[in-house]
Order: C-alpha cells, then structure tokens, then sequence
C-alpha cells in the first residue's frame, strides 16, 4: 500500500467533491473582476516580493487570475470543466484534491525559493516569479492523458485524437512556451540575469507540471525489501523442479537423458521435427527429423 492509499483512509472523507469546479469558479470571478475592476487584479497576483512586506493574501488570491481573456479563455474553462470531471472519476475525489492542493503548495512553496536563489544570484529585488491556473488546469489535461493513453478524444468535437498523442502534443506545445519565456528574457537582458529572468517567467509552467509528476510518481505502489525478497523465494521454488520429484524439465528425444541426469548439459528444440522434440547437445544435429 502506498502513501496515497494511507491518507485516503485516514482523510478521504474530508475531500471536497468536484474540486476543480471551485478552481474554474475562481477564474470566471476573476475573468468578471477583471472586466469590473481591473485595478484590482494586481492585489490578487503572486509577488514574493509582496509577500514578503506583509500582503500573505497572494499565496492564495492568484488561483482567482484569470486563465484566458475573451472568448478563448471561457472556451477553455468550459473544458476544463469537462477534464475535472473525468481526472475525479478516475482517480476518485481524494486524489484529485491532493493533485490540486498539491500543486498550489508547490507553486507557493517553489515560487518564493526561486525568487530567494535569484535574488542572491542577480541581486534584484522585485523579481517577476508569476504563478496562474492556467497551467494547473492545463496540468489535468496532461493528468487524464496518462490515466487513459488509449482513450478518443475530437479536438473541437471533430477531429479524433488518442489520448497519448494529446500528451505528447501538450507538452511539445508547454516546452515552447517555457523557450519563449527564455528567449523573451534573452532579448531585452543578457547574461546571467537574463537566465533568471526566463526562470522566473517559466516558473509558473514548470511548477505545476513538475508537480503533476511528482503526483503520479508518489501514487505509485512501491514494494519493501522482504516483499521482493519473498518474491525472488517464491519464483525459485518454481524455477527447478524439487529433488525426488520425479519431474524434469528437459529430456532427450533420443537417448533419454534428462537435464537430472546431465545438470551441465545443453539441451534444444529441432525446428524441423514435428511435435516440439528436445534433443540433447550431442543429438541435436545426429538424428532423423520427424515428419
């Protein structure tokens, strides 16, 4: 039994069903904040530099950023919708909000150490480590990709595409976001502090995938030592037949020996004799095949 298991038995009924509804909910208020009160929006954003001087409120208010704007942006949501209710119904309700407060922790977590090493390694202050749900609702996406790799889905309701092939697009697609964060860096700043910029830009999508990973790869069931050790007992028992069983597991078809009689000698299947005749090493190539 892993970890995962033991919380779950421990917490599960404390999980909150449909969790990735509040995280969608969180972007429409802030999709409608941000249209009503767009001054507002920059209270609401991760700054470690904020955080800092006293405003906590941001390890928490960026999930109401919105993901998208305009048309595209709702379109988005709307799908995401679709992913939550799949990934919950996969993994089950406990999982799914261990995935996403896990992923928050982490974006909180991770985007305050990595403004703290690159503030001592450029020396600026008010370094932009930007975070967004963005790409933790994109993260489900990549999530149900590798729950059901063989599953259909139609790209727009039209075009059908394995889910697989979905994960491997997605994070092609994530990869070069993460190169134009860096390449944007690189075009204004040089240097050692244009490499802390891109990391800096690119922290809001290497968090939540890396967190994503992280997710699966502490849901795997792990076995102890003994276990495998009582595996390895097990399997030799099996392996060779038991003295004095009266059971062999070679036998030649012409002389009769048995790899009993011979433990060192090499026995093998003739291709070209009908009923999968076993020969020893000295009759393998001195005998008549059977037709």
């Amino acid at each position: 039994m892993n970890w995962m298991n033991k919380l779950e038995r421990k917490f599960g009924r404390y999980a909150i069903p449909n969790i990735s509804r509040y995280f969608v909910l969180a972007n429409v208020i802030g999709f409608l904040g941000a249209i009503l009160f767009p001054s507002l929006m920059g209270y609401l954003q991760f700054s470690p530099y904020a955080i800092l001087h006293g405003q906590v409120w941001r390890l928490v208010s960026w999930v109401f950023i919105p993901a998208g704007g305009g048309f595209l942006g709702l379109l988005f949501l709307f799908f995401a919708l679709m992913w939550g209710a799949s990934l919950e119904y996969t993994m089950g309700t406990f999982r799914m909000n261990v995935f996403f407060f896990q992923a928050m922790l982490l974006c909180d977590v991770g985007g305050m150490v990595i403004y703290a090493i690159l503030r001592s390694l450029t020396g600026i202050v008010n370094i932009p480590v930007s975070m967004s749900t963005y790409y933790i609702l994109m993260s489900m996406l990549l999530a149900l990709a590798m729950c059901m790799p063989e599953a259909e889905v139609r790209i727009y309701f039209v075009l059908p595409i394995r889910m697989k092939w979905m994960l491997i697009f997605e994070l092609l697609f994530l990869a070069y976001d993460v190169y134009s964060m860096f390449s944007y860096a690189l075009s204004i700043l040089e240097g050692a502090v244009a490499l802390a910029w891109g990391f800096a830009l690119s922290a809001q999508i290497l968090l939540p995938i890396g967190s994503m990973f992280l997710f699966f790869w502490f849901s795997k069931t792990r076995i102890g030592w003994r276990q495998k050790k009582r595996q390895r007992e097990f399997r030799a028992q099996f392996s060779k037949p038991r003295p004095g069983s009266g059971i062999v597991g070679h036998k030649c078809a012409i002389c009769g020996r048995t790899d009993q009689d011979a433990p060192n000698m090499v026995f093998r299947y003739c291709s070209k004799c009908k009923g999968n005749l076993e020969y020893c090493e000295e009759h393998l190539f001195m005998h008549r095949h059977v037709e």
